[in-house]
């Protein structure tokens, strides 16, 4: 397992790509913001996004959350569904 930090926001939250050294799928956990940043670290780690994972809901962890699902067409998982309005409203 890897990982590549990226601080995001003014609140410098951290996202996470987590990926499987051998097969490159990868995760990204907590994407706050900043989601060109975040599509250029995927890029330098040479990991293909197989989904998105959300601790929970508050806005510093989920502003582009829908942004990158749509970009990488896959799902976001996590989070209460009771929050799900929060991060649908980003």
């Amino acid at each position: 397992m890897q990982y590549h930090i990226i601080p995001v926001t003014a609140a410098q939250q951290n996202c996470t790509i987590l990926w499987c050294e051998q097969t490159k799928q990868a995760a990204i956990v907590d994407p706050g913001g900043n989601a060109a940043a975040i599509k250029a670290a995927v890029t330098k780690c040479g990991v293909k996004v197989e989904k998105i994972l959300l601790t929970h809901a508050h806005l510093d962890h989920v502003g582009a959350a829908q942004e990158l699902a749509a970009y990488y067409q896959v799902k976001i998982i996590g989070s209460e569904q009771a929050d799900r309005f929060l991060f649908e409203a980003y």
